[in-house]
């Protein structure tokens, strides 16, 4: 009995800390402001919890990665070339704008088959980069099953600013849509409880959101919804899938 209990409490030690961390799709660049002194862009895509610093999940080779500009949609997976984290297959491109535009950059990966959860996971992730200081067109749609639409301009944000998008489905709002927000933590914050490594948002009835950005780095939203559909396990059984819509900000620390 004693045996018995002493593996329950470690059962419920473990469990908060494994369901603080959320899973998101980062797709990175080295900067969301590309200016005449940068040679190129690089962009970084993990599949980590982000303030945990861990662990990286393993991503398979994306389904679709590309760019879309008002020129319409470049299919850069091509450019792709393995760039290994904590010792699993993470990815990395570069590329270099030619002339001035936002450009925002997005990732469908393919399903990531979570066995905590008993589900798939797919997380569409975009980001939206300036060029030679053209600020407009920032909240151009990319077409994406699910999307976060800015409704802030989603770069040359300070620290302490209001960050607010809409969710969308197949383009509709989605009224009262989780979101869940974290930072990529860069060593320097030790979170004092579980409730601290994902923040979580409920939209309002038009499925908008907002959220202040406390901290100077990057910023994850991930708007998660239930597919209307199932696939299989490993073992060949149909399982739940979790869809995501994320889009990723920098807050910049005023000097």
């Amino acid at each position: 009995m004693r045996t018995l209990c002493i593996a329950a409490l470690a059962v419920a030690i473990l469990l908060p800390a494994a369901s603080a961390s959320a899973h998101f799709q980062e797709v990175l660049p080295s900067t969301d402001n590309f200016g005449e002194g940068d040679s190129e862009l690089v962009l970084d895509l993990v599949f980590t919890h982000p303030m945990d610093r861990g662990p990286t999940m393993e991503m398979a080779k994306p389904t679709r990665f590309g760019v879309v500009t008002e020129a319409g949609e470049t299919d850069l997976l091509g450019t792709l070339v393995e760039a290994p984290r904590d010792g699993k297959t993470a990815w990395k491109a570069s590329y270099k704008p030619a002339k001035p535009g936002n450009y925002t950059f997005f990732v469908e990966p393919k399903p990531y088959w979570e066995p905590a959860e008993g589900k798939s996971i797919i997380h569409y992730s975009k980001v939206v980069v300036d060029a030679f200081g053209w600020g407009s067109d920032w909240d151009r749609a990319v077409g994406l099953p699910v999307e976060i639409e800015p409704l802030v301009r989603p770069y040359g944000l300070w620290t302490g600013n209001l960050f607010s998008g809409v969710v969308r489905r197949n383009g509709q709002p989605v009224p009262f849509a989780e979101v869940e927000v974290e930072w990529v933590n860069d060593g320097s914050v030790a979170p004092p409880a579980d409730a601290f490594v994902t923040q979580v948002i409920k939209a309002d009835g038009q499925g908008v959101f907002h959220y202040a950005l406390p901290r100077g780095g990057w910023w994850g939203f991930a708007a998660l919804v239930d597919a209307d559909y199932e696939l299989p396990d490993p073992e060949g059984k149909p399982k739940p899938v979790e869809l995501g819509g994320l889009i990723w900000v920098q807050a910049v620390d005023m000097k």
